[in-house]
């Protein structure tokens, strides 16, 4: 697929004519004589032969891919901030296999030797006593944690899954800017730039000789399955929730993988191990995938305010009943100090220099590299000595070129003198550059790459690809996605056919054991049907006023005025067209599938994202009476949508019955309450009417009965009715038979709390004759359906 003969820009189309790498600048697409590099001919001449429109309508593909997948990512935060799109480049970034297999092998150098960094810092401690690192700047930072010294991992190994942000230098060969040992992200979202670019790409890609990115998943994953105390223990992703920046990525690869997707709440230490807490009882867990920052993983030993990790984590680990990817502590790995010592230590260690230089770096707290800084200001990035940003991101104090940005101080002379042992110069570094497609034309941007490692038993295999970052300008320091940046795909291609690559392990797929279900996820569930449910009857309440509104046009007439009593007591008032509490509703079933987004289809996401958008723009348009009541058709119409693609098309695990059983005791509790109203003898003339109405049962009433509705046909059809799926029976009869295949309902030969509530009331609702069914039966079976909730929770859910 590639051509060796050389390409100069006068040679190429309208389409990069005017392309022009700055002087000095590494450039992906040509090389340092100023020829195109050959692997990017194929690519350069299938653009070539769209028009505009065409690729407009190639690239637009990409986009729609990943609005529908519904990629994001947020701005780190810690209270809920809005989605934002996914910033896909459709241009990948392309590089030779070769080359890439050069890469490959120093950054395998590189990781080999912070695995034995790692080791020395929380083991012998040679480094420091030897002087190749500094005892006061390891005890300054805040990520060597103390309570770890000694604790050695149960699988042998401090490092499993590395990444590292890599640039071209202007001759041409590359460097690192920073090393990623914490928690890296970027693997999950590499897999969907991938997606997008096929699609963009479809008639390309197959017939590229691109390299595949599943076995890397699949590799790394065989190899956490084959980690010491792992059989017939969990593997799980723990992730800090919903508000992080890279939260979609967490349910992304938990949902690829067929890994449980935990918060530290799920979990709890027990017997010298960390179990899940599950509905069907605590279960072990034999590895986390951790992506959240090691000090908040255990309050009693590290972060006493954390509530995003398990008290007594770190006991288990000392006891070697955990396999932790990566091992606690490793965030002192990535503090840009650390970069001035990694040379020498290499060379100390291995006898053999980086193969891959990391980006020179002088720390502050040693008096000539302090002087040297100080004279070479101009040419210096100089910033946080234990930051582990990279030097493109500034932080609040940054000296760059000899100037200030951020806060300032009296100057940098003074700055450095008082402060050097918190501050490290970096050399100034000139981004290499790659074509990203702007205004029809190709042109030059600057962007890293980031490359993935993973350890497997074989040693450490890469990510072919994936994910590379762009800045929004020439600005190099705009890479990251909060300011404006881009992310493009990184194409690996050989010279020959590539394997095609699955999850698979054998030819043939298999069944595994159902996974565990998180009692919080079950609630989530739970809660995501009776919020959904009860959003439902709050449009249609609204809609039932707002068509006799539109009717009568007099808000006092009397079935108006006990519509709007009634609603108004649950939190609907209807002078406000939508509800602050239907709002609220809404609000609370996003946040709960949002928990458990790994657990349902991105269609269904989607549904819901659609629902709670169109009612946000009915707030500014929506109009009283008619207009109403039709808008509120609309949103019924959606939130129909919405359950049909969740509760048809989900598995029949445990969480499906969670979510049923949350939808039929909300809708049975609404149904009482409405009963209770709206058929009650005091209730105005027309509210049998309603009640049938609200119980979506107008046509089946005018088929079965004559004449008008009675408070006895809607009781018969909307309490008793056993075969109606919005009669109270109906829901207890749902209740009954889910109840009956919850978790650990066998045994000991009696039924379940749940079941013993729930039979009683299915026997009373199915003799009763609808003429004998009290307004006071209602009012108690609410109560009962609270206190089966009750007994759900208690049972499964805390």
């Amino acid at each position: 697929m590639t051509d060796p003969s050389p390409v100069k820009p006068a040679d190429l189309p309208h389409l990069i004519s005017a392309y022009q790498p700055k002087p000095g600048v590494a450039d992906e697409l040509f090389d340092t004589s100023g020829a195109m590099r050959p692997v990017w001919r194929p690519l350069i001449d299938h653009l070539a032969r769209l028009s505009p429109e065409e690729i407009d309508e190639h690239f637009a593909r990409g986009k729609n891919y990943l609005r529908d997948a519904g990629v994001y990512f947020r701005q780190y935060s810690t209270t809920p901030t809005p989605e934002r799109d996914w910033p896909l480049s459709p241009v990948p970034v392309i590089i030779d296999e070769a080359e890439w297999t050069e890469i490959c092998q120093g950054l395998t150098q590189r990781a080999d030797l912070l695995e034995r960094v790692m080791a020395d810092l929380y083991g012998a401690g040679d480094l420091i006593a030897d002087g190749h690192l500094p005892a006061g700047l390891i005890a300054r930072c805040a990520d060597w944690l103390r309570p770890l010294v000694g604790i050695k991992p149960a699988s042998g190994h401090y490092l499993h899954h590395l990444s590292f942000e890599i640039s071209r230098n202007p001759d041409g060969s590359w460097f690192v800017l920073g090393d990623r040992t914490q928690a890296p992200s970027g693997a999950g979202f590499a897999l969907e730039n991938r997606r997008a670019t096929t699609r963009i790409f479809n008639d390309l890609y197959p017939r590229a000789n691109i390299h595949r990115l599943a076995g890397f998943f699949r590799s790394f994953r065989d190899a956490m399955d084959g980690l010491p105390g792992t059989r017939n223990r969990r593997t799980a992703i723990l992730t800090p929730g919903p508000n992080n920046a890279s939260y979609f990525e967490h349910t992304y690869i938990a949902r690829y993988l067929g890994l449980l997707l935990l918060e530290g709440e799920d979990m709890i230490f027990r017997d010298g191990q960390v179990m899940v807490r599950t509905v069907e009882g605590l279960q072990p867990l034999g590895t986390i995938w951790r992506r959240v920052d090691s000090e908040y993983l255990d309050p009693l030993e590290l972060r006493e305010d954390s509530q995003l990790g398990t008290p007594g984590l770190i006991t288990a680990l000392r006891q070697g009943n955990l396999n932790m990817i990566n091992a606690l502590g490793s965030g002192v790995l990535e503090m840009r100090a650390m970069m001035a010592f990694l040379p020498k230590i290499c060379e100390s260690l291995t006898g053999e220099r980086l193969k891959l230089p990391n980006i020179a770096t002088w720390w502050c707290g040693q008096s000539a590299e302090r002087a040297y800084v100080i004279k070479n200001a101009e040419r210096m990035m100089i910033g946080g000595a234990l930051d582990h940003e990279l030097p493109l991101d500034i932080g609040a104090t940054t000296a760059i070129g000899g100037e200030f940005r951020g806060s300032a101080q009296d100057s940098i002379t003074k700055w450095i003198d008082n402060e050097g042992a918190f501050l490290v110069g970096q050399e100034l570094v000139t981004l290499s550059t790659a074509p990203t497609y702007r205004d029809g034309q190709l042109a030059p941007h600057p962007m890293t790459v980031r490359v993935t490692a993973a350890r497997t038993g074989d040693g450490w295999i890469f990510m072919p690809g994936g994910y590379a970052r762009f800045g929004s300008s020439d600005d190099a320091t705009a890479l990251a996605m909060q300011r404006g940046g881009s992310v493009a795909d990184v194409w690996v291609v050989g010279k020959s056919a590539v394997a095609s690559e699955t999850l698979l392990t054998t030819g043939e797929a298999h069944r595994v054991e159902p996974e565990a279900l998180p009692s919080r996820a079950a609630e989530n569930l739970y809660w995501l049907g009776r919020y959904v449910e009860r959003a439902e009857t709050a449009v249609r309440l609204l809609r039932a006023y707002h068509l006799r509104l539109a009717e009568t046009g007099d808000p006092a007439e009397p079935r108006l005025s006990f519509l709007e009593e009634y609603m108004s007591a649950i939190g609907n008032d209807p002078d406000q067209l939508i509800p602050p509490g239907l709002l609220s509703v809404l609000d609370s079933a996003m946040a709960c599938a949002g928990k458990v987004r790994d657990r349902f289809s991105i269609d269904g996401w989607a549904a819901l994202q659609d629902l709670v958008k169109t009612v946000e723009r009915m707030i500014q348009t929506v109009k009283r009476g008619d207009d109403c009541a039709r808008a509120m058709g609309v949103l019924l119409r959606k939130i129909s949508g919405f359950s049909g693609l969740v509760h048809e098309n989900m598995y029949r695990f445990s969480g499906w019955r969670f979510l049923a059983f949350g939808r039929a005791i909300e809708r049975a509790d609404a149904l009482a309450s409405i009963l209770a109203a709206f058929t009650d003898p005091d209730a105005p003339q027309g509210s049998n009417d309603v009640a049938i109405e609200l119980g979506v049962s107008t046509m089946t009433h005018r088929r079965r009965y004559r004449g008008d509705a009675n408070r006895e046909a809607a009781l018969d059809l909307l309490a008793c009715d056993a075969v109606n799926p919005r009669s109270i029976l109906f829901q207890l009869n749902e209740m009954v038979a889910l109840a009956a295949e919850l978790p650990n309902t066998v045994g000991e030969g009696r039924l379940t709390k749940i079941s013993r509530t729930l039979l009683p009331l299915q026997s009373q609702f199915a003799v009763t004759e609808p003429t004998d069914l009290a307004t006071e039966a209602l009012f108690a079976l609410r109560a009962d359906l609270a206190k089966t909730s009750d007994l759900l929770y208690t049972e499964y859910l805390r």
